[in-house]
């Protein structure tokens, strides 16, 4: 290290000229769409740099051809967390390193706030490497300015600490959401509910089930999205729609299922990363939560909705439970009527 890292700055001193700069921010889905707003910010900032982001490969077609993003770089994480293809990752890593050290970054700002990310911050020899104060597995040390971003936020908000210090003009929040059209037969834009069954952890999962008795309920018909890891639910929701709902999960691309999103008329749909993807578009979202904070991790801005039972033990943050009353207690007809009292979606 070739000094030790400085205190949070209100505002940081950067260098005299930025003509190059690197996103850290690998994952996840919904956290990349979270950072979009700074991406925004950022270009603003500086008009005439280059923008280069570092991102997992499974999400890296999400932000290539992005106008704003002059280079997207992919690393295999999955392989990265596997200890039985060390030394190849190994290889991988210093690969990377090398190549990350020849851009010459005036600026790295690492958005994830991990060893791994904060790593790759400090091996680009940038001589701004900026990151969280309270960035988790000693990442902090590998920083030279750091953001008091807090735990308590949203994560738009909490990037957007990051651009305010790094002198961006923060007032406007901007998502620039990249998308490509995707054909639904029979189905006009405007003209359908999306539905999101999976999630990354089972205890957000609310039942398929209940998803399926909800989709006959509806006078739109309802596209069911999500990847291929979600076949099996997806079958399930269209055995109880009645016939009403239709099953895309693995068959679009990142692009693709943002443009379904972007056409539809509003989403239901678990604490997940498509939901964060129809937010961005304004599309109005019915998000159903229990184990996580609607407050941190739910849709961001305005006409959305949360449905929640109420249960004391939520939100506990726990991947797995062996006890979802914290997500069976909301019915399809709590959800039902939560659509039916919205006055800016008429049936």
């Amino acid at each position: 290290m070739d000094e030790l890292p400085a205190k949070a700055e209100e505002v940081i001193r950067l260098p005299e000229r930025v003509s190059k700069c690197l996103i850290v921010k690998p994952s996840s889905l919904g956290d990349i769409i979270h950072s979009l707003p700074f991406l925004s910010a950022l270009r603003a900032r500086f008009p005439d740099a280059e923008i280069h982001w570092l991102v997992a490969s499974e999400f890296s077609s999400l932000l290539e051809g992005h106008p704003m993003i002059d280079r997207v770089w992919s690393i295999n994480m999955s392989q990265w967390k596997n200890p039985a293809v060390l030394p190849s990752t190994m290889v991988e890593i210093y690969r990377k390193t090398l190549s990350l050290r020849a851009e010459r970054y005036d600026l790295v700002v690492d958005l994830q706030g991990l060893f791994r990310s904060a790593m790759a911050t400090l091996l680009s020899g940038a001589p701004a490497r900026v990151g969280f104060t309270e960035a988790r597995e000693g990442a902090p040390h590998f920083y030279n300015h750091r953001v008091n971003g807090g735990t308590d936020i949203h994560a738009v908000e909490r990037y957007l600490k990051v651009a305010y210090a790094l002198g961006c003009n923060t007032e406007s929040i901007e998502f620039p959401m990249p998308y490509e059209d995707y054909a639904l037969p029979g189905l006009p834009s405007g003209q359908y509910a999306v539905i999101v069954p999976g999630a990354r952890w089972e205890s957000k999962v609310w039942p398929a089930e209940n998803y399926g008795a909800l989709a006959s309920l509806l006078p739109v018909k309802s596209v069911i999205v999500g990847s291929s890891a979600d076949n099996e639910r997806a079958v399930l929701v269209e055995r109880h729609s009645m016939g009403k709902a239709m099953d895309i999960t693995g068959k679009t691309s990142l692009k693709e299922l943002s443009g379904v999103i972007r056409n539809s008329s509003f989403m239901v749909t678990n604490d997940s990363g498509p939901m964060h993807i129809a937010a961005a578009f304004g599309v109005p979202v019915y998000a159903i939560f229990g184990p996580t904070s609607p407050e941190r991790t739910g849709p961001y801005g305005k006409g959305h909705t949360i449905l929640s039972s109420d249960e004391p033990c939520a939100p506990c943050f726990k991947k797995r439970c062996d006890d979802l009353k914290c997500m069976e207690g909301v019915s399809p007809s709590d959800v039902l009527e939560a659509i039916r009292s919205n006055p800016n979606i008429s049936f």
